[in-house]
């Protein structure tokens, strides 16, 4: 079966759960106070860099977004995954992901990798799902966005939690109605677990997302229940697409060129408190030229895809208000946690495209059917003073915003350095729901719960989510990380890095500029041993043909 997406929402009926039957029975029980579980909003940017958010030091107009920020708690120390689906399948499971499916994207599997377990290329069925969990503990479950995570029915949003979606299944294409993919091929999109035939002529992502979000939660909202709603969204992701009216939004606003952007930035981000009036900048690449070195053609054009990108973090921020007051006039608002994050880092690596899509005509850059991206002189903008950007396991892939704000969260415009990991969001989620996580899942053994809990800082009650003895790994395309506290130990392969440990002391170095490998040995070797652990604990098998380090000798 497959259908047309237009407004409004199918109505479904489903089999009452178990555990909403026991909520029904104890709330009817005299003398038995049921205090109402929160409402979950969930929503990712996707490609956001560091600093674009204004929150966050960035000019691009955001006012929805800070306005969250103003009255939650602002993360500075937030990491994920330096890739989209990797880090998706942390946010739904809790678990690393390599032992949630994802040890590597699906699309750059290593020969030594396939088959093997944590390396499916989908959302593991060897992990309970996020909203399978709170879906059968009561909650409306709704998704809108992309996936990313398995791209067979078994796979879909529906068969995983989800009683409602609207979804990307791929992890990118087009943000309008033709439905093409970054070589012209047509992706899949699913509405309540069926493919869509078409797509509603004139949509846009970021505003057709929102608003299936919305008319699901309007769908259902008189029977009682707590939403979990996780808005996924496509934008910033390239290519850059916007509604004719959007398209000159910024025009002019960076004829000025990117390095004056980024000091700019940097220079904001430490008046608001987010950096230190010392902290270091990882410079501006080699592979990079200079503004000033720039032909007056190539400063217009690289202005230009940075105006749109620009135009799609504000259009996504109008979007996310739209939502935001949705729940303000339904009198949901206050009774819903709200979390923003990015996926990873900002996207500085330019994609091959080929035909339908046509950039040849400037006048038409940002319109349906072209393929605009930025590269990595923009992206190094939008990861502020860190080292790098997406694909990396430096600072400038995996260091994203987040934002906390809504139920049960404490203080007005707070700002946490708190070392924070994606896996902590559904277990934060788990935890304000009242949902315990399973050793069990539809009759197998799944991963256990990695993540912690931020309620301890969210409440304002502590500084911190981990212990000094705690730490976090990464490894992705045969690069490799292990943070503890402000140390990070740090494997980028050549030529954009060392080719071995590297040791920096983001407190004093969040550029990732100084090695201090051979001053602390010591350190280095302490983590290097918990590298070796985050090996064997989570099955990580290096791979021998990597998009980033080419032919390795692992495996």
């Amino acid at each position: 079966m497959s259908m047309t997406w237009a407004s409004g929402l199918i109505r479904r009926t489903r089999p009452i759960s178990v555990a909403a039957v026991n909520s029904l029975i104890l709330a009817s029980l005299p003398g038995v106070a049921q205090e109402r579980r929160p409402n979950v909003l969930l929503i990712v940017a996707d490609d956001a860099g560091y600093s674009d958010i204004g929150s966050f030091g960035g000019e691009i107009q955001t006012p929805s977004i800070d306005a969250l920020a103003s009255v939650g708690v602002r993360f500075t120390n937030f990491n994920v995954s330096p890739t989209c689906s990797p880090t998706r399948s942390m946010l739904l499971s809790g678990a690393d992901n390599h032992s949630a499916g994802l040890g590597n994207m699906a699309e750059f599997t290593a020969p030594n990798q396939k088959g093997k377990p944590g390396y499916e290329g989908y959302l593991s069925e060897n992990i309970a799902p996020l909203p399978a969990l709170l879906r059968d503990a009561g909650y409306n479950t709704y998704m809108a966005g992309k996936w990313h995570m398995g791209d067979e029915p078994r796979h879909y949003p529906a068969a995983r939690g989800f009683i409602r979606d609207l979804t990307l299944i791929p992890g990118g294409g087009s943000h309008m109605d033709d439905m093409w993919g970054a070589h012209g091929e047509r992706q899949l999109y699913t509405y309540n677990g069926k493919p869509l035939e078409a797509l509603r002529p004139g949509f846009h992502s970021s505003e057709d997302y929102t608003t299936a979000i919305i008319d699901n939660i309007e769908e259902n909202r008189a029977d009682g229940k707590p939403f979990f709603a996780y808005l996924a969204l496509q934008a910033p992701h390239d290519p850059f697409q916007l509604p004719a009216e959007w398209l000159d939004r910024y025009e002019g606003r960076y004829d000025e060129g990117y390095d004056a952007t980024r000091a700019a930035r940097i220079e904001r981000m430490k008046a608001l408190g987010l950096l230190a009036p010392d902290a270091t900048v990882f410079p501006r690449l080699p592979s990079v030229p200079a503004w000033n070195e720039l032909s007056a053609e190539e400063k217009r054009e690289s202005a230009r895809r940075m105006e749109l990108y620009a135009a799609m973090v504000e259009n996504m921020d109008e979007n996310i208000g739209r939502l935001i007051g949705y729940l303000k006039t339904s009198g949901l608002y206050d009774d819903t946690l709200i979390i923003f994050l990015s996926d990873n880092g900002p996207e500085g690596n330019a994609w091959q495209i080929g035909a339908p899509w046509d950039n040849s005509n400037m006048e038409d850059w940002g319109k349906k059917g072209t393929f605009i991206q930025y590269g990595p002189a923009w992206a190094q903008v939008g990861a502020g003073p860190l080292r790098m950007f997406k694909g990396f396991l430096s600072e400038g892939g995996i260091r994203t915003p987040l934002i906390v704000s809504g139920k049960d969260v404490t203080g007005s415009g707070r700002i946490s350095d708190a070392l924070v990991h994606v896996m902590d969001i559904p277990a934060t989620i788990l935890d304000a729901a009242g949902v315990a996580h399973t050793e069990t899942f539809e009759g197998k053994k799944v991963a256990p719960l990695q993540g912690k809990t931020l309620a301890p800082v969210l409440s304002n009650g502590s500084d911190t989510v981990r212990g000094p003895n705690d730490w976090i790994g990464w490894e992705l395309f045969g690069n490799r990380a292990i943070q503890q506290d402000n140390w990070k130990l740090l494997w980028l392969c050549k030529p954009f890095g060392a080719g071995q440990w590297q040791l920096f002391d983001l407190e004093d170095d969040p550029g990732e500029t100084t090695d201090l490998a051979s001053q602390r040995p010591d350190i280095r070797d302490l983590l290097a041993g918990h590298w070796d652990e985050y090996v064997q604990t989570n099955n990580v098998i290096l791979p021998d043909v990597s998009p980033v380090c080419g032919k390795t000798d692992a495996g």
